[in-house]
């Protein structure tokens, strides 16, 4: 059985996504076996919140070089873009970064 923490790896801070939080919408680097019920539980589980709706997305690893050798490959991770009811209470972690 997975916890909260095992299932949210860790939050993104970006212009992008911190432009979103206005919308009460959050974006997180999740485990890449997680499904959207999951990680809806784990979000409201460790922040305290109500999610409306979760959309994830795959991200295939950079190709990477160093000097001579030849490319290796970052590891692939999944992204999930969590978006708060109404009538929720923000996440205090994001609330100093914009």
């Amino acid at each position: 059985m997975k916890t909260a923490y095992d299932i949210i790896v860790k939050p993104i801070i970006t212009e992008q996504s911190m432009e979103a939080t206005a919308d009460k919408k959050y974006v997180f680097q999740v485990a890449i076996d997680a499904n959207k019920v999951e990680i809806a539980k784990a979000v409201e589980e460790a922040f305290g919140v109500k999610v409306e709706k979760v959309n994830t997305i795959r991200m295939e690893g950079k190709v990477k070089r160093q000097g001579a050798a030849p490319a290796g490959r970052r590891a692939n991770w999944k992204k999930a873009v969590v978006k708060l009811t109404a009538d929720s209470k923000t996440i205090e972690f994001f609330e100093g970064m914009v």
